[in-house]
């Protein structure tokens, strides 16, 4: 059996750009079923628009905290490392969808500097 290598280029993976936009249709349209399905509001305190912006900014903070300390979440690669991820600490941003509340990781060191919400940074500005 011979194997062939495939390069992905990105942006140019099978069906392009009119696929992309078609999941992210499809995906636009599950949260939105879901959110009715629950009976949660669009907008608003605890509405689908919060529940999001929490994901995002609590999934890239971890992504940088992970590239700070240099190993994933529970990763035993970490132990004795000399620096390690030391918890989250509750952090309220003001965003143009209301307040929402986002665990921001520390790290023993006290060295990891977010950039995604840097620290003592209340508003997320609309021109990031």
């Amino acid at each position: 059996m011979t194997e062939t290598a495939v390069e992905s280029t990105p942006g140019k993976e099978s069906g392009g750009a009119a696929s992309s936009a078609t999941t992210d249709e499809q995906l636009i349209a599950m949260l939105v079923d879901r959110a009715r399905t629950d009976g949660l509001q669009l907008t608003g305190e605890g509405g689908l628009l919060q529940q999001l912006t929490k994901r995002v900014l609590e999934s890239a903070l971890e992504g940088e905290i992970t590239d700070h300390v240099g190993y994933d979440k529970h990763d035993s690669e970490g132990r004795n490392s000399g620096n390690s991820r030391n918890g989250t600490r509750a952090k309220t941003v003001l965003t143009d969808v209301g307040p929402v509340e986002v665990k921001v990781p520390r790290d023993t060191a006290g060295t990891f500097e977010p950039q995604i919400v840097k620290k003592r940074q209340r508003r997320l500005d609309r021109r990031r």
